[in-house]
Protein backbone atom coordinates (compact mmCIF):
# COMPACT_ATOMS: atom_id res chain seq x y z
CA UNK A 1 0.00 0.00 0.00
CA UNK A 2 0.96 3.43 -0.87
CA UNK A 3 1.80 5.49 2.38
CA UNK A 4 4.02 8.50 3.44
CA UNK A 5 6.96 8.70 5.42
CA UNK A 6 10.71 8.91 6.69
CA UNK A 7 13.57 7.86 8.38
CA UNK A 8 15.40 11.03 10.03
CA UNK A 9 13.71 13.68 12.07
CA UNK A 10 14.57 17.19 10.26
CA UNK A 11 13.22 19.83 8.44
CA UNK A 12 10.43 20.29 5.73
CA UNK A 13 12.70 21.65 3.45
CA UNK A 14 15.17 18.58 3.45
CA UNK A 15 14.76 16.38 0.31
CA UNK A 16 13.84 13.40 2.25
CA UNK A 17 11.60 15.07 5.12
CA UNK A 18 8.82 13.14 3.83
CA UNK A 19 8.40 10.25 1.11
CA UNK A 20 6.30 8.22 -0.98
CA UNK A 21 7.34 4.52 0.09
CA UNK A 22 5.04 1.37 -0.24
CA UNK A 23 3.86 -0.68 2.69
CA UNK A 24 2.66 -4.24 3.30
CA UNK A 25 -0.74 -3.83 3.87
CA UNK A 26 -2.25 -4.67 7.55
CA UNK A 27 -4.18 -6.86 9.47
CA UNK A 28 -7.00 -6.63 11.58
CA UNK A 29 -6.71 -8.42 15.23
CA UNK A 30 -7.82 -8.17 18.27
CA UNK A 31 -9.43 -4.44 19.24
CA UNK A 32 -8.30 -3.24 15.99
CA UNK A 33 -10.01 -2.35 12.73
CA UNK A 34 -8.44 -1.84 9.35
CA UNK A 35 -9.64 1.62 7.84
CA UNK A 36 -9.20 2.65 4.28
CA UNK A 37 -8.52 5.44 4.37
CA UNK A 38 -10.10 8.60 2.59
CA UNK A 39 -9.14 11.90 4.01
CA UNK A 40 -6.47 13.17 6.67
CA UNK A 41 -5.90 15.97 8.17
CA UNK A 42 -2.68 17.89 9.85
CA UNK A 43 -2.05 19.09 13.00
CA UNK A 44 1.20 20.61 14.61
CA UNK A 45 1.81 17.40 16.71
CA UNK A 46 2.87 16.06 13.22
CA UNK A 47 5.40 18.77 12.17
CA UNK A 48 6.99 18.03 15.88
CA UNK A 49 7.10 14.46 15.42
CA UNK A 50 8.59 14.98 12.22
CA UNK A 51 11.34 17.58 13.69
CA UNK A 52 12.44 15.52 16.48
CA UNK A 53 11.69 12.00 16.32
CA UNK A 54 13.52 9.61 14.24
CA UNK A 55 12.32 5.72 14.09
CA UNK A 56 14.95 2.68 14.71
CA UNK A 57 17.60 2.59 11.88
CA UNK A 58 16.16 1.32 8.57
CA UNK A 59 12.93 2.08 9.81
CA UNK A 60 9.97 4.24 8.05
CA UNK A 61 8.07 6.93 10.70
CA UNK A 62 4.34 6.85 9.12
CA UNK A 63 2.86 10.56 11.07
CA UNK A 64 -1.05 11.54 10.93
CA UNK A 65 -2.97 11.28 13.49
CA UNK A 66 -6.70 12.81 12.20
CA UNK A 67 -8.34 10.49 9.63
CA UNK A 68 -11.60 9.53 7.96
CA UNK A 69 -12.65 6.55 6.23
CA UNK A 70 -14.64 2.97 5.86
CA UNK A 71 -13.57 0.07 8.04
CA UNK A 72 -12.43 -2.80 5.54
CA UNK A 73 -11.01 -5.85 8.27
CA UNK A 74 -12.19 -5.59 12.12
CA UNK A 75 -10.51 -7.95 15.03
CA UNK A 76 -12.26 -10.54 16.50
CA UNK A 77 -12.27 -8.56 19.63
CA UNK A 78 -14.32 -5.76 18.02
CA UNK A 79 -17.22 -5.42 19.06
CA UNK A 80 -19.06 -1.59 17.94
CA UNK A 81 -17.44 -1.32 14.35
CA UNK A 82 -18.34 -3.75 11.46
CA UNK A 83 -16.75 -3.54 8.02
CA UNK A 84 -18.52 -1.02 5.60
CA UNK A 85 -18.88 1.82 8.67
CA UNK A 86 -18.08 4.90 8.20
CA UNK A 87 -15.70 6.39 10.79
CA UNK A 88 -13.66 9.46 12.02
CA UNK A 89 -11.28 9.32 14.56
CA UNK A 90 -7.11 10.45 15.47
CA UNK A 91 -5.41 7.57 16.55
CA UNK A 92 -2.81 7.05 19.25
CA UNK A 93 0.85 8.55 18.72
CA UNK A 94 2.39 5.24 20.09
CA UNK A 95 1.49 3.28 16.36
CA UNK A 96 2.26 4.28 12.68
CA UNK A 97 0.25 6.97 11.54
CA UNK A 98 -2.62 7.44 9.06
CA UNK A 99 -0.71 8.94 6.07
CA UNK A 100 -1.51 5.59 4.87
CA UNK A 101 -4.04 4.25 2.50
CA UNK A 102 -5.09 1.67 4.99
CA UNK A 103 -4.52 2.16 9.00
CA UNK A 104 -4.94 -0.10 11.94
CA UNK A 105 -6.70 2.03 14.82
CA UNK A 106 -8.62 0.32 18.37
CA UNK A 107 -11.60 0.77 17.99
CA UNK A 108 -12.13 2.29 21.20
CA UNK A 109 -11.05 5.36 20.25
CA UNK A 110 -12.93 5.31 16.82
CA UNK A 111 -16.41 7.02 16.21
CA UNK A 112 -18.68 6.95 13.60
CA UNK A 113 -18.38 9.74 10.96
CA UNK A 114 -21.32 12.56 11.12
CA UNK A 115 -23.59 11.03 8.20
CA UNK A 116 -24.33 15.15 7.40
CA UNK A 117 -20.23 15.49 6.93
CA UNK A 118 -18.01 14.43 4.11
CA UNK A 119 -15.08 12.67 4.82
CA UNK A 120 -12.80 15.52 4.25
CA UNK A 121 -15.10 17.66 6.49
CA UNK A 122 -14.89 15.11 9.43
CA UNK A 123 -11.20 14.56 8.59
CA UNK A 124 -11.04 18.21 10.52
CA UNK A 125 -12.42 16.90 13.37
CA UNK A 126 -10.91 13.73 15.43
CA UNK A 127 -7.74 15.09 17.05
CA UNK A 128 -8.91 18.94 18.10
CA UNK A 129 -12.14 17.62 19.28
CA UNK A 130 -11.31 15.19 21.50
CA UNK A 131 -8.36 17.41 23.28
CA UNK A 132 -11.00 20.20 23.56
CA UNK A 133 -13.55 17.94 25.06
CA UNK A 134 -10.96 16.38 27.59
CA UNK A 135 -9.77 19.41 28.31
CA UNK A 136 -13.14 21.60 28.64
CA UNK A 137 -15.25 18.30 30.69
CA UNK A 138 -12.27 16.17 32.20
CA UNK A 139 -9.06 18.91 33.23
CA UNK A 140 -11.06 22.18 33.19
CA UNK A 141 -14.92 20.99 34.09
CA UNK A 142 -16.14 23.83 33.10
CA UNK A 143 -19.88 23.05 34.45
CA UNK A 144 -18.60 22.77 37.86
CA UNK A 145 -18.68 26.94 38.32
CA UNK A 146 -15.51 28.17 40.40
CA UNK A 147 -17.08 30.36 43.61
CA UNK A 148 -17.50 34.38 43.34
CA UNK A 149 -15.83 34.01 39.51
CA UNK A 150 -17.18 35.07 36.31
CA UNK A 151 -19.21 31.90 34.65
CA UNK A 152 -16.60 32.63 31.48
CA UNK A 153 -13.57 31.26 29.79
CA UNK A 154 -10.66 32.95 27.72
CA UNK A 155 -9.53 30.90 24.90
CA UNK A 156 -5.87 32.01 23.55
CA UNK A 157 -5.40 31.22 20.32
CA UNK A 158 -9.21 30.86 19.53
CA UNK A 159 -8.59 30.64 16.16
CA UNK A 160 -6.35 27.55 15.77
CA UNK A 161 -7.95 24.19 15.10
CA UNK A 162 -8.48 23.37 19.33
CA UNK A 163 -9.77 26.57 19.82
CA UNK A 164 -12.38 26.60 16.82
CA UNK A 165 -13.77 23.82 18.79
CA UNK A 166 -13.54 24.87 21.59
CA UNK A 167 -15.40 27.57 21.05
CA UNK A 168 -18.35 25.35 19.28
CA UNK A 169 -18.37 22.68 22.33
CA UNK A 170 -19.14 25.69 25.02
CA UNK A 171 -21.37 27.04 23.27
CA UNK A 172 -23.63 23.80 22.33
CA UNK A 173 -23.15 22.21 25.87
CA UNK A 174 -22.78 24.90 28.19
CA UNK A 175 -23.89 28.58 29.02
CA UNK A 176 -20.13 30.01 29.88
CA UNK A 177 -19.25 32.90 28.31
CA UNK A 178 -16.37 32.41 25.62
CA UNK A 179 -13.52 34.90 25.46
CA UNK A 180 -11.54 34.10 22.45
CA UNK A 181 -7.95 35.64 21.49
CA UNK A 182 -7.04 36.72 17.92
CA UNK A 183 -4.99 39.33 16.48
CA UNK A 184 -6.10 39.57 13.03
CA UNK A 185 -9.28 40.90 11.08
CA UNK A 186 -9.68 37.33 9.53
CA UNK A 187 -9.02 35.44 12.70
CA UNK A 188 -11.54 37.65 14.81
CA UNK A 189 -14.28 37.31 12.29
CA UNK A 190 -13.43 33.54 12.44
CA UNK A 191 -13.94 33.21 16.14
CA UNK A 192 -16.86 35.37 16.11
CA UNK A 193 -18.87 33.31 13.24
CA UNK A 194 -18.07 30.26 15.50
CA UNK A 195 -19.83 31.79 18.75
CA UNK A 196 -17.29 33.58 20.87
CA UNK A 197 -19.17 36.35 22.75
CA UNK A 198 -16.46 38.39 23.04
CA UNK A 199 -12.52 38.74 21.28
CA UNK A 200 -9.79 40.31 22.51
CA UNK A 201 -5.84 40.43 20.81
CA UNK A 202 -3.37 38.27 21.84
CA UNK A 203 -0.68 40.82 20.59
CA UNK A 204 -1.77 43.41 23.21
CA UNK A 205 -2.18 42.61 27.38
CA UNK A 206 -4.68 40.34 27.53
CA UNK A 207 -5.52 41.44 31.46
CA UNK A 208 -6.50 44.60 30.64
CA UNK A 209 -8.58 44.01 27.50
CA UNK A 210 -10.97 41.07 29.36
CA UNK A 211 -11.21 43.63 32.63
CA UNK A 212 -12.72 45.95 30.13
CA UNK A 213 -15.44 43.75 29.23
CA UNK A 214 -16.92 44.20 32.72
CA UNK A 215 -17.49 40.29 33.17
CA UNK A 216 -15.31 40.03 36.28
CA UNK A 217 -12.52 37.57 36.58
CA UNK A 218 -12.88 34.34 34.49
CA UNK A 219 -13.34 31.41 36.25
CA UNK A 220 -11.40 29.77 33.55
CA UNK A 221 -8.34 30.19 31.20
CA UNK A 222 -7.57 27.58 27.75
CA UNK A 223 -3.64 28.21 26.50
CA UNK A 224 -3.65 26.28 23.21
CA UNK A 225 -0.06 28.61 22.07
CA UNK A 226 2.39 30.53 23.38
CA UNK A 227 1.49 29.79 27.23
CA UNK A 228 4.65 30.94 28.60
CA UNK A 229 4.41 34.03 26.65
CA UNK A 230 1.26 35.37 27.98
CA UNK A 231 1.59 33.32 31.91
CA UNK A 232 1.87 36.69 33.43
CA UNK A 233 -1.20 38.37 31.62
CA UNK A 234 -3.21 35.10 32.45
CA UNK A 235 -2.53 34.68 36.89
CA UNK A 236 -3.38 37.91 36.61
CA UNK A 237 -6.65 37.92 34.78
CA UNK A 238 -7.83 34.14 36.38
CA UNK A 239 -10.21 34.50 39.29
CA UNK A 240 -9.22 32.95 42.73
CA UNK A 241 -9.47 29.10 42.53
CA UNK A 242 -10.15 29.30 39.21
CA UNK A 243 -8.55 26.50 37.03
CA UNK A 244 -6.34 26.92 33.92
CA UNK A 245 -5.43 24.32 31.14
CA UNK A 246 -2.89 24.23 28.70
CA UNK A 247 -1.51 22.15 26.03
CA UNK A 248 1.09 23.34 24.04
CA UNK A 249 4.57 22.60 24.76
CA UNK A 250 6.70 25.42 26.39
CA UNK A 251 10.14 25.16 27.10
CA UNK A 252 9.93 26.45 30.93
CA UNK A 253 6.54 26.81 32.59
CA UNK A 254 6.87 28.56 35.81
CA UNK A 255 3.53 27.97 37.59
CA UNK A 256 4.54 29.63 40.89
CA UNK A 257 2.70 32.72 40.86
CA UNK A 258 -0.73 30.84 40.68
CA UNK A 259 -0.15 29.47 44.34
CA UNK A 260 -1.33 33.13 46.16
CA UNK A 261 -5.05 32.64 44.00
CA UNK A 262 -5.08 28.49 44.56
CA UNK A 263 -5.27 27.98 40.79
CA UNK A 264 -5.33 24.51 39.71
CA UNK A 265 -3.70 23.74 36.56
CA UNK A 266 -4.19 21.19 34.01
CA UNK A 267 -2.27 19.99 31.01
CA UNK A 268 -4.00 17.99 28.38
CA UNK A 269 -2.35 15.27 25.67
CA UNK A 270 -5.25 13.39 23.97
CA UNK A 271 -3.28 10.59 23.70
CA UNK A 272 -2.56 9.59 26.89
CA UNK A 273 -5.47 7.18 27.24
CA UNK A 274 -4.05 5.32 24.25
CA UNK A 275 -0.38 5.35 25.18
CA UNK A 276 -1.23 3.98 28.50
CA UNK A 277 -4.52 1.82 27.37
CA UNK A 278 -6.09 3.38 30.38
CA UNK A 279 -9.24 1.66 31.54
CA UNK A 280 -11.63 4.56 30.28
CA UNK A 281 -9.77 4.66 26.89
CA UNK A 282 -13.40 4.05 25.27
CA UNK A 283 -14.20 7.58 26.01
CA UNK A 284 -12.97 8.86 23.21
CA UNK A 285 -14.50 6.86 20.77
CA UNK A 286 -18.18 7.62 22.69
CA UNK A 287 -17.35 11.47 22.78
CA UNK A 288 -16.80 11.14 19.39
CA UNK A 289 -19.71 9.89 18.28
CA UNK A 290 -21.42 12.67 20.82
CA UNK A 291 -19.69 14.97 18.47
CA UNK A 292 -20.97 13.71 15.81
CA UNK A 293 -24.60 13.88 17.13
CA UNK A 294 -23.85 17.47 17.67
CA UNK A 295 -22.56 18.08 14.51
CA UNK A 296 -25.57 16.30 12.74
CA UNK A 297 -27.80 18.07 14.84
CA UNK A 298 -26.61 21.35 13.73
CA UNK A 299 -24.77 22.82 16.82
CA UNK A 300 -21.30 22.10 16.10
CA UNK A 301 -19.98 22.60 12.73
CA UNK A 302 -16.64 21.20 10.52
CA UNK A 303 -13.76 23.87 11.62
CA UNK A 304 -12.27 22.63 7.93
CA UNK A 305 -10.29 25.95 6.42
CA UNK A 306 -8.83 24.10 3.74
CA UNK A 307 -8.66 20.92 1.08
CA UNK A 308 -5.54 19.76 -0.41
CA UNK A 309 -6.14 17.04 -3.12
CA UNK A 310 -4.67 14.38 -3.49
CA UNK A 311 -2.69 13.00 -0.66
CA UNK A 312 0.86 12.52 -2.20
CA UNK A 313 4.26 14.25 -1.56
CA UNK A 314 3.97 17.76 -2.54
CA UNK A 315 0.47 18.56 -0.58
CA UNK A 316 1.63 17.06 2.69
CA UNK A 317 5.00 19.15 2.36
CA UNK A 318 2.99 22.27 1.77
CA UNK A 319 0.68 21.32 4.60
CA UNK A 320 3.70 21.05 6.79
CA UNK A 321 4.93 24.19 6.11
CA UNK A 322 1.61 25.94 6.28
CA UNK A 323 0.87 24.52 10.20
CA UNK A 324 4.59 25.65 11.02
CA UNK A 325 3.78 29.17 9.86
CA UNK A 326 1.65 29.64 12.63
CA UNK A 327 -0.94 31.99 10.68
CA UNK A 328 -3.79 29.11 9.26
CA UNK A 329 -6.82 29.67 11.08
CA UNK A 330 -8.92 26.07 11.32
CA UNK A 331 -7.71 22.58 9.48
CA UNK A 332 -5.99 21.61 6.65
CA UNK A 333 -6.84 18.54 5.11
CA UNK A 334 -5.91 15.95 2.20
CA UNK A 335 -8.52 14.21 0.62
CA UNK A 336 -7.44 10.50 -1.66
CA UNK A 337 -4.33 8.59 -2.69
Amino acid sequence: MKAIGYRTAGSIDRADALELIDLPRPVASGHDVLVEVEAISVNPVDAKVRQGVSPAPGEWKVLGWDAAGRVVEAGEMVTRLRPGDAVYYAGSIARPGANSQFHLVDERIVGHKPTTLSSVEAAALPLTAITAWEMLFDRLDIRRPVPGAANAIVIVGGAGGVGSIAIQLIRALTDVTVVATASRQETRDWVTNLGAHHVVDHRNPIAEQVAALGLGAPAFVFSTTETDRHLDQIVELIAPQGRFGLIDDPKALNILPFKRKSISVHWELMFTRSIFQTPDMDRQGKLLNEVARLVDEGKVRTTLNQVLRPIDLANLKQAHSLIESGRSKGKIVLEGF
